[in-house]
């Protein structure tokens, strides 16, 4: 573990590190805020498309109500980084900073392409034993809001509570899934379902605590790619709590993050 740099920040600190990953093989970063005094729980925050370690943490001003919650939260980058496999940097979606928090199973990208479980393994220990935290939540943004629903729902025994700003619920029917799933799943659709929230929800897989998402009515990939109506549903029919916001002009931005994060930091804080 080595720690990049830091700045004093609403009494807390707001740190950038790296470390040596035993699960995608190479130095991976992420981003911490670390509140003064008690820290109740960790809020892991993924984030999406073309984003980086960085994002949440300089855009989304979260560290002042995460300081009066007296949580922390961790922001790990979105794929391995340092390698030059065939495609990985040939689109904003697919490959280096799309890494879909899956776990790779396609040749090419299998051995280092392990997001899920660099997530649920390596960053949740490192959370527990560097950090001292025990209680961990999660949450995310667009493919990050994939993540954090699908981690959530699939392992709801090791996270309080699950968020998510305009995530996509059901990859395997709109161009970005399919694109990311093809690439490091195969053709095999069944092998999708596992990284689909909509699908894990149909399958029986639940969380016991209520599933914040703030969708922006103006953002621009609603219909095309995020499609919330097909959560709801299936959410619904599953028996799932839930709480939609449907906000009137808001975009896809880190804009609209800013403006709702208070809520989604103060509903992860309820559940430590």
């Amino acid at each position: 573990m080595k720690k990049l740099k830091a700045h004093k920040t609403f009494e807390g600190r707001t740190e950038f590190w790296s470390h040596s990953s035993e699960t995608t093989g190479t130095e991976m970063k992420f981003s911490t805020f670390i509140p003064h005094g008690e820290v109740k729980g960790c809020m892991i925050w993924l984030s999406g498309l073309t984003c980086t370690e960085e994002n949440f943490i300089t855009k989304a001003g979260a560290q002042k109500v995460l300081a009066e919650s007296h949580m922390m939260v961790i922001c790990p980058d979105t794929s391995p980084r340092g390698l030059n496999l065939p495609g990985e940097h040939d689109s904003y979606d697919f490959g280096s900073g799309a890494g879909f928090y899956v776990d790779a199973t396609e040749a090419a990208y299998k051995t280092n392409y392990r997001m899920y479980s660099y997530v649920t393994a390596e960053l949740y220990s490192i959370i527990s034993s560097h950090f001292g935290v025990k209680s961990i939540s999660i949450s995310g943004h667009s493919m990050g809001g994939h993540g954090a629903l699908v981690i959530g729902l699939r392992e709801p025994q090791n996270y309080k509570a699950i968020s998510a700003f305009s995530p996509i619920v059901n990859p395997s029917v709109v161009p970005w899934g399919t694109k990311a799933l093809t690439g490091y799943l195969g053709e095999d659709k069944l092998a999708w379902k596992q990284y689909d929230a909509c699908e894990l929800l149909l399958a029986g897989k639940k969380h016991p605590a209520e599933i914040l998402i703030h969708q922006g009515l103006a953002d621009e990939f609603l219909e095309n790619q995020l499609k919330t109506a097909n959560f709801e549903k299936a959410a619904t029919q599953a028996g799932q709590k839930f709480s939609v916001k449907m906000c009137e002009g808001y975009d896809h931005s880190y804009y609209f993050i800013s403006s709702f994060i208070e809520a989604h930091v103060k509903h992860h804080s309820r559940t430590q």
